[in-house]
């Protein structure tokens, strides 16, 4: 079944930010005060006039809506918004915006547009988060350590124009990756290499594993907060991590094996199965765990392809190689960046392509996520090809949603925009493509939907 439509099992506060993100510029007129009961002015202000509100007050998840607000302008008064952040390398980002205050001298974000000429314009309550851009060209924002938050700052400036003019107000504002209560345990069980993240109380969760793409290492981001959701959620690490190989020519399929059992004998993992999301090359690996392994319940697979890649999968006494590509494909745009989306192999023409992972096998309910402008994978032909495959089998356990203008990084709600970086195989600038607002709402809805698919699935058990 296709599907492309609002979770209804959100927050009344996801509620509210989906409507907003539906709705067109609104005349500058009709904005109204925030009214938010109870809650402090933020701190650090520079202006007693002037006020900045944030809600919630001073910290909340980074996937979580946050509510912007100034009070304390002057009556239609024009004035320019700017927030950065800086990530753990000390790497700037930053975003600005143009607003002008109602008639009160109130400016609600959820009911002022921005004007023309700043990052982004329009009815974007969160623009000031996604829109964030970094100085360095082509950095990615990654939260390397889930136990710190990042720190949002925020200022008010007096005017437009390039030099916007005297500071009237600022505040800092956290953005968490673990909400109070959650656990996090590094793993090191046999192979294992991972870290679990247990949502507060002892009762057993419904488990997911979260498996990344290329490029190595621990990611975490994902899997911390899933379990902010209520899922006991393993981030695995599958090579270039503490003692995994760093190199590898082939990958076993017994070491995720390895995982699913440990997840199925963790007492506070509900079984009888668990649910697999899975990024890019992370997303074949989940696919292929579902054909040839037990007990998996719900794949999730966010611009992943169909067929092996990368590296050959080795399972028992079987191999399946990896998708041929053909380099003399990849097309090069300006200032050498190139675009690597059409260098692979059709996995569902080539007569006996042993790379194509046997979908028809998987019991689990699949979640196909692709993005129609990714660059790096083709991933929207993956996703519809893989239907119309299980469909012609008889299978109906297969689900797709496809937005347009998003590209291979569809993250979870509010993160930067990340078009162009580095393929992690040939180690050169790529394309990665996506249009910044299309980003923003794909990756606010994809998100709700993976949320929706593994409550449904999993918990249901």
């Amino acid at each position: 079944m296709n599907a492309f439509t609002v979770c209804r099992q959100g927050s009344r506060c996801w509620q509210r930010w989906l409507s907003w993100t539906s709705l067109a510029p609104q005349p500058l007129q009709h904005c109204s005060p925030l009214q938010i009961p109870g809650v402090p002015t933020a701190r650090g202000l520079t202006s007693k006039a002037t006020a900045i509100r944030f809600s919630p007050a001073s910290r909340s998840l980074f996937d979580e809506p946050l509510g912007i607000a100034v009070q304390g302008l002057g009556p239609r008064q024009e004035v320019t918004l700017r927030a950065s952040l800086r990530d753990e390398a000390g790497e700037l980002f930053e975003a600005r915006a143009r607003y002008r205050a109602a008639d009160d001298g109130e400016l609600d974000l959820a009911r002022c547009p921005a004007l023309p000429g700043g990052s982004f314009s329009g009815l974007e309550p969160m623009g000031l988060l996604w829109a964030l851009q970094p100085r360095k060209a082509f950095w990615r924002l990654v939260k390397k350590d889930v136990q710190t938050p990042f720190r949002l700052q925020l200022e008010v400036l007096e005017g437009h124009g390039d030099d916007p003019g005297r500071l009237l107000a600022q505040a800092q504002h956290e953005r968490a990756f673990l909400r109070d209560g959650v656990r996090r345990v590094p793993v090191r069980e046999g192979r294992i290499r991972a870290t679990l993240f247990l949502p507060p109380g002892q009762t057993p969760f419904p488990g997911v594993i979260n498996i990344d793409g290329l490029g190595g290492g621990l990611c975490e981001h994902r899997a911390s907060l899933l379990a902010n959701h209520g899922f006991a959620t393993l981030a695995l690490a599958y090579y270039q991590y503490e003692d995994l190989i760093q190199k590898p020519d082939k990958l076993h399929l017994e070491y995720f094996e390895e995982a699913v059992n440990y997840m199925l004998q963790h007492t506070q993992v509900k079984g009888p199965g668990i649910g697999l999301l899975g990024y890019s090359k992370g997303g074949d690996l989940s696919l292929a765990m579902a054909a040839f392994l037990k007990n998996i319940t719900a794949v999730a697979s966010i611009n992943g392809p169909v067929a092996i890649t990368a590296f050959p999968l080795c399972y028992k006494d079987k191999t399946i190689p990896a998708l041929l590509c053909d380099e003399k494909r990849v097309k090069v745009y300006d200032d050498n960046i190139l675009d690597y989306s059409d260098i692979c192999f059709d996995p569902f023409k080539a007569p006996g392509n042993q790379s194509l992972i046997p979908l028809e096998k998987a019991e689990a309910h699949l979640l196909l996520i692709a993005g129609q402008d990714d660059r790096i994978v083709n991933s929207k032909y993956f996703a519809t090809e893989a239907f119309k495959y299980l469909q012609a089998r008889g299978k109906e356990n297969v689900q797709t949603l496809i937005y347009p203008g998003a590209g291979h990084c569809i993250d979870p709600p509010f993160s930067p925009f990340y078009p162009i970086g580095n393929h992690p195989i040939f180690h050169k600038r790529a394309v990665l493509g996506g249009e910044l607002t299309a980003y923003s709402k794909a990756q606010v809805h994809a998100w709700l939907q993976i949320l929706a698919f593994f409550h449904k699935h999993l918990n249901d058990k």
